[in-house]
């Protein structure tokens, strides 16, 4: 693991594998880089893959204040560049990962050749952005414990609790997030959307519809898809954090779309 200062803030990153071609992986609201390590080494083999904490995640830096989409963007271009990747590079996101995923790729358009999102959270529905907002507030009253029976079964449902171990692992993990980033990125998401920008993305993309997300449903995910020129939608048997709970489907998905094109 490595840290950089890149665009105003320090990010952990973990760069790994070998190739010609470069796929950043994205991770979701509450997680972490770690929320990759089952699909990782399905995917490192014939690639070079960067994963990271975003802002306020992880071992990076912690927001004070404000973030905005463009900031979250704008950090990644600023760590391809400090890290010397250069030329187009797949991306691919989770649930709020996929939304910085596809405000970078229309935002940072030149650098994106392949796009991959599973339960891209692109915006809050408006008779649900109070209730963000009251989670944001919630988490900095009360702690990530203080909210995580109100948050966790939502996100991973016993329907995709196929590994108890990785449950555990998953919500230690979730409790250890720092509640006023978590709160900051909240009220990112209630106070802006991305669903405007998905006509307007570029290149080949993949999104992917989870049966068993109680968050972001089929139906919604393929409406975005629908968007996006030229988009294909696939439906997997999991939940919002696929990656985690099904790893082996997701990489699946990943690496097929990805090798098709050359990536």
């Amino acid at each position: 693991m490595n840290w950089i200062e890149v665009n105003g803030t320090s990010l952990r990153y973990e760069l790994s594998g070998s190739g010609k071609t470069t796929l950043v992986l994205v991770h979701e609201m509450g997680g972490t880089l770690d929320s990759w390590d089952l699909v990782l080494p399905a995917l490192n083999n014939t690639r070079q893959v960067l994963r990271y904490d975003t802002r306020g995640a992880g071992l990076s830096e912690k927001i004070h204040g404000r973030v905005t989409f463009d900031d979250m963007a704008d950090d990644l271009a600023a760590l391809l560049d400090a890290i010397g990747i250069e030329g187009k590079v797949a991306l691919a996101g989770t649930a709020v990962g996929g939304a910085i995923a596809i405000h970078f790729a229309v935002r940072h358009a030149a650098r994106v050749g392949a796009l991959v999102v599973t339960s891209p959270a692109t915006g809050v529905a408006a008779d649900r952005r109070q209730a963000t907002l009251d989670r944001a507030t919630a988490a900095e009253t009360l702690g990530m414990r203080g909210i995580a029976e109100a948050s966790v079964p939502a996100s991973y449902p016993a329907e995709v609790r196929h590994n108890a171990e990785d449950f555990r692992k998953f919500r230690a993990r979730w409790l250890a997030n720092d509640p006023h980033s978590f709160a900051a990125i909240n009220r990112m998401l209630a106070d802006a959307t991305v669903t405007e920008e998905l006509p307007r993305i570029a290149c080949p993309t993949l999104v992917i519809g989870c049966r068993h997300d109680k968050l972001r449903p089929p139906p919604a995910v393929k409406a975005l898809a629908e968007q996006i020129p030229g988009a294909e939608y696939l439906e997997i048997n999991s939940g919002h954090f696929a990656g985690i709970q099904t790893p082996g489907l997701v990489s699946q998905a990943f690496h097929g779309f990805l090798f098709a094109l050359g990536y």
